[in-house]
């Protein structure tokens, strides 16, 4: 597990990341929104920092890659692919509307599930007897209380019995919180670290139902 949200599967070389949300600021830009023109390069610099710190073999988007519909970011899309040397897995999410010929002419598969080993790869998360899975489209996070009535969210990897579910990778994303059963896991995400949280038993419950 890493601070920016993605897994590395060490022994298959593989980088698992999901809900890039690629497109999603120019998106809010086009309708007004006053979102920065630097947040569109932050995803692309991430996945360069990411791709260089584990150099990976493969790299396996664990769905909503893009957003919604084609637009200019597709451009520093096609752009950041011609620059790295590695096979690129799409697991389709929901937000995956583009054309799998447009991902195909860039050498990158789609596929609807991976099944390797006992694992089972979705974008959503999937309970399948004989599998443990990886999975995305919730956004975890975790929301931390004090004493004083402060809180602080978090994004984490949420890990259950047969399921871990991925953060959100993206830049521009939202958070959902889930509130842990005493059988699960929670591993938060600050800027530098990941960690895993600690939960008075009295106090776990859980919101979230596969």
């Amino acid at each position: 597990m890493h601070p920016s949200g993605i897994l590395f599967w060490k022994e298959k070389s593989m980088l698992l990341i999901s809900d890039v949300h690629l497109g999603k600021v120019s998106h809010f830009r086009k309708f007004g929104a006053a979102v920065p023109q630097a947040a569109v390069r932050k995803n692309f610099d991430l996945l360069t920092e990411a791709l260089f710190h584990f150099n990976p073999q493969t790299l396996c988007f664990m769905g909503d890659l893009f957003h919604s519909s084609l637009n200019k970011e597709w451009r520093l899309f096609e752009e950041w692919v011609h620059q790295v040397d590695l096979q690129i897995i799409l697991v389709a999410g929901n937000h995956d509307i583009i054309s799998p010929i447009k991902y195909e002419e860039l050498g990158i598969r789609v596929v609807s599930e991976i099944q390797l080993e006992g694992f089972l790869l979705t974008h959503h998360p999937e309970e399948r007897q004989g599998f443990f899975n990886f999975s995305g489209h919730i956004h975890p996070a975790v929301c931390l209380r004090g004493g004083g009535r402060q809180s602080l969210r978090l994004p984490c990897f949420f890990k259950s019995e047969n399921q871990l579910i991925l953060p959100a990778f993206g830049a521009f994303t939202g958070t959902y919180v889930l509130e842990p059963n005493s059988r699960d896991e929670v591993y938060a995400l600050t800027k530098d670290a990941v960690f895993q949280v600690r939960f008075q038993e009295s106090k776990r419950r859980r919101r979230f139902s596969k």
